[in-house]
């Protein structure tokens, strides 16, 4: 399901902008705060539903203006997308002209994923940002997991919600247990199936022995239930659940210490760039082996901050991906990828094809 066309409205500095990206490779060349990003982000915003740069999508929105807009086209197999946000937090998606009932259905239709200089945030940043990396792969091999993890967080919001009512809130406990240990099975099995691409990916990136770690969000060595009725009396006075998968993570470890006590952020780069490849490397492979779609991988300025030992290492790492590639460059090319098939130029939020 790659890419093929992607039209944006109002979007950052991007007021109107229209391109038709290449296969396997299309580069994006500008000066900085030209919108080289911005444009990225609407690629992104139409197969996750959100920025990767900001949680808050309205910081979108171009200045004077009270919605924005972005539809794309895909193929192998075909898919219509259009994406619309307004300032007041309302959306609405739209996939094959059907409204969507979640952000959570655009993946089915865009398989995307992103590089770009923050991506140390997956190590320096707390366990949200980890979950929401692991849960991005459980999703696209196991398709009970999205229905058990909307039923889960639905029991959960009750069961909070009768916390700081005062309330008893036992009655959600059973739903609760019942998805949470669905969720927390598929996440350990992917995560079991992720293991030998992850230890490649941070050999080769990094050359450093980072072990990922699964810590569940409760006792190893008590049920869900257990762990829920031992935590009530702290449940009541902190008005939060403390115990489930919604408190998850994979952590990150080097020599029995934290890894982000112990990397520089240049090797929390490369740690997390081998996150996001050791995922779509599992992935592409499944795909393949179902005759599945090809995925989009978007690098902002791959080449920053990198040696050029290190920036050989992940080009070939991309590169066994077979993915197709939108990148970035401040360079009129990035000659380490080969050849772009199209190649645009942006400068001030305008986009012309070179």
């Amino acid at each position: 399901m790659a890419l093929t066309s992607v039209h944006i409205e109002q979007l950052r500095c991007l007021r109107a902008a229209e391109l038709s990206l290449a296969p396997r490779l299309t580069l994006i060349q500008g000066a900085n705060g030209s919108g080289k990003t911005s444009l990225l982000e609407a690629l992104f915003l139409v197969g996750r539903g959100r920025s990767f740069r900001t949680r808050q999508t309205e910081r979108l929105i171009a200045d004077g203006t009270d919605l924005l807009r972005v539809y794309a086209q895909t193929t192998e197999p075909v898919h219509r997308i259009g994406f619309q946000y307004q300032r007041d937090g309302d959306y609405t998606a739209r996939i094959d002209g059907r409204d969507a009932q979640s952000l959570a259905e655009l993946p089915s239709a865009v398989f995307i994923e992103v590089i770009d200089p923050d991506i140390h945030r997956l190590v320096e940043g707390g366990p949200a940002e980890r979950r929401r990396w692991l849960d991005w792969g459980v999703f696209h091999v196991e398709p009970q997991f999205l229905p058990h993890w909307l039923r889960y967080s639905r029991a959960l919001r009750q069961r909070n919600a009768a916390l700081k009512a005062g309330q008893d809130p036992q009655i959600w406990d059973r739903e609760l247990i019942e998805h949470g240990v669905q969720v927390d099975a598929y996440r350990q099995a992917w995560l079991d199936s992720l293991r030998p691409y992850w230890d490649g990916a941070v050999a080769r990136l990094c050359g450093l022995p980072v072990q990922l770690g699964y810590n569940r969000g409760w006792s190893q060595d008590k049920s869900l239930d257990e762990a829920l009725a031992e935590s009530r009396t702290r449940d009541r006075e902190r008005g939060t659940t403390q115990s489930g998968p919604h408190r998850a993570d994979a952590p990150l470890r080097l020599a029995g210490s934290a890894a982000r006590e112990v990397l520089s952020r240049g090797q929390q780069k490369l740690v997390a760039a081998a996150m996001v490849l050791a995922t779509l490397a599992r992935l592409r492979e499944l795909q393949r082996q179902a005759g599945g779609a090809v995925p989009t991988l978007l690098l902002d300025d791959p080449a920053a901050e990198l040696d050029a030992t290190r920036l050989r290492a992940l080009v070939e790492l991309i590169q066994e991906l077979d993915c197709q590639l939108v990148i970035t460059s401040l360079a009129p090319d990035m000659a380490v990828f080969g050849q772009p098939e199209r190649a645009f130029h942006v400068e001030q939020g305008s986009l012309r094809e070179l």
